[in-house]
C-alpha cells in the first residue's frame, strides 16, 4: 500500500510541476508595481489549468496525509 501511495505522489507531483510551469506569468506581483493590465476573471485554457492545479494540489496533500498516517502504524 505504501508503494502505491508513493507512486501516486510522484505522478501527481510531476503533473503539478508541469501545470505550475504552464500558468501565465503576466499577472500577480507585477500588477501591484504599475502594470495596467488587470483581468478579474480567468477564461478558457487559463481557467482549466488553474482549476487543475488546485485539484492536483489537493490530491497531493491528501496523498501526503495518508502516507503519514500509514507510516505511523
Amino acid at each position: 500500500m505504501e508503494k502505491v501511495i508513493l507512486i501516486f505522489q510522484i505522478l501527481i507531483s510531476g503533473l503539478l510541476i508541469a501545470l505550475i510551469l504552464l500558468q501565465p506569468k503576466s499577472e500577480g506581483l507585477g500588477a501591484s508595481f504599475g502594470r495596467e493590465e488587470f483581468r478579474f476573471s480567468k477564461r478558457g485554457p487559463e481557467k482549466v489549468v488553474f482549476v487543475a492545479t488546485i485539484v492536483l494540489l489537493i490530491l497531493f496533500l491528501l496523498g501526503a496525509v495518508i502516507n503519514a498516517l500509514i507510516s505511523l502504524r
